[in-house]
């Protein structure tokens, strides 16, 4: 991380919604409508105060910032540059967590620990990375460079670079063989259903083997078929119920 003065960071801070946001049309919006980057601004102030030894009032400022972002970053966290927390509600940042340059963490993401012990217990999140809402990254784990998170995964295991991981817990579904950026950050609509694919493969399965089982002992199952078109009925009516 490059060694830039505190203001020359801030200042990266406040540019990154014009960079990073469709939606800003103002500067004036920054005041009221980015609490991510507040959070990061008073984390910064925060972090150099805990480093220089005033802890207490380094804490104090944190805990005014999250009652004001509803954003919590440990004032002790390692936090580079150009990090840009988009809507942020929810985010949760823990103290021996770092973070590289230019990362896009999404609202809701927790960087936690899964442990009490003393020592590094929280994740490094490594340059250009994306960690889409509502993402639990947890433990002393490392996602590497360049690394799509998918929403509401729940990555507990190290990720390699260029790579994208989804699910629960997460799965790594695609590694490119250079650790490139992409154009779009992170395109939530192109994430693969592992769960859905599973359930397909797993009923074409069950059809072929009822099929190839009927078929070899000339079993006649029409009256149990005819009870579970009944009950598949039942279901897809009550999903349309709740839609």
């Amino acid at each position: 991380m490059d060694n830039i003065s505190l203001f020359a960071k801030i200042k990266e801070d406040f540019g990154l919604p014009k960079k990073n946001d469709p939606a800003l049309h103002s500067s004036f919006e920054l005041l009221f409508n980015y609490p991510g980057v507040w959070a990061i601004v008073n984390y910064r102030i925060a972090n150099k105060l805990y480093n220089s030894g005033f802890k207490f009032l380094s804490k104090f400022i944190s805990g005014i910032s999250q009652f004001l972002t509803n954003i919590d970053i440990h004032p002790s966290a390692d936090i580079g540059r150009r990090v840009f927390i988009d809507h942020g509600f929810g985010v949760v940042i823990g103290e021996t967590t770092i973070i590289e340059d230019d990362v896009l963490i999404y609202q809701g993401v927790t960087l936690g620990g899964v442990s009490l012990t003393h020592g590094k217990r929280h994740p490094t999140v490594k340059s250009n990375t994306v960690i889409g809402a509502g993402a639990k990254v947890l433990g002393n784990i490392t996602i590497g460079e360049h690394v799509k998170v998918g929403a509401n995964s729940v990555v507990i295991n190290d990720v390699p670079c260029g790579s994208t991981a989804v699910g629960i817990p997460a799965r790594v579904i695609k590694t490119s063989s250079e650790c490139e950026d992409n154009e779009m950050p992170l395109d939530h609509n192109n994430l693969p259903d592992i769960s859905g694919k599973m359930i397909t493969y797993l009923i074409k399965r069950v059809a072929i083997l009822e099929h190839a089982i009927k078929e070899h002992d000339a079993i006649d199952v029409s009256k149990e078929d005819k009870e579970l078109d009944d009950i598949y009925a039942n279901f897809i009516d009550a999903m349309k119920e709740e839609d």
